[in-house]
């Protein structure tokens, strides 16, 4: 029976990992926190867990839903602002989006989620699958698509 390492190497060696995840999914400024919150919550349970788990998968869901709790707890608050924002902005072919961050925001949720879980965390498409929801193949869709979707936001640097 394989024995499990100790939780410290586990921070060390997935960490990374999570933080870029944490990033993607709520931004610079909440990523510490709900790198935190995962790994609270992960050390709560990795008594737990099973020796031969997917440590990294199971530590990228734990984070997927620590963001969707930041994200619904960030919506119910109000927030003062020196002026309205306009609700639509228009974005012509010429006037790309240099910020990849703020474009990978800017993914339907289904195509960011694919993109951040498969690309930013080297998961496969299986985990991807599990822990987004629907088919491999639809996992694999939708990082395309966001993929693409990118590549007309941002366009080529040249």
């Amino acid at each position: 029976m394989k024995a499990k390492r100790p939780f410290e190497e586990v921070v060390s060696e997935h960490g990374p990992t999570v933080l870029r995840v944490c990033r993607a999914a709520v931004g610079t400024v909440d990523a510490d926190d709900a790198w935190s919150d995962t790994f609270l919550s992960a050390l709560e349970a990795y008594p737990r867990l099973p020796a031969d788990a997917n440590v990294e998968a199971w530590l990228v869901t734990i984070a997927h839903r620590k963001a969707i709790d930041m994200i619904r707890r960030s919506g119910r608050r109000p927030v003062p602002v020196a002026e309205i924002p306009p609700q639509f902005v228009a974005v012509s072919a010429n006037d790309r989006d240099l910020d990849l961050a703020r474009s990978v925001a800017a993914l339907p949720e289904k195509q960011r989620l694919a993109v951040v879980y498969h690309y930013l965390a080297g998961l496969p498409y299986s985990e991807v699958a599990a822990i987004v929801g629907g088919s491999v193949e639809a996992a694999r869709r939708a990082a395309s698509d966001g993929v693409a979707n990118l590549r007309r936001t941002v366009g080529t640097m040249q």
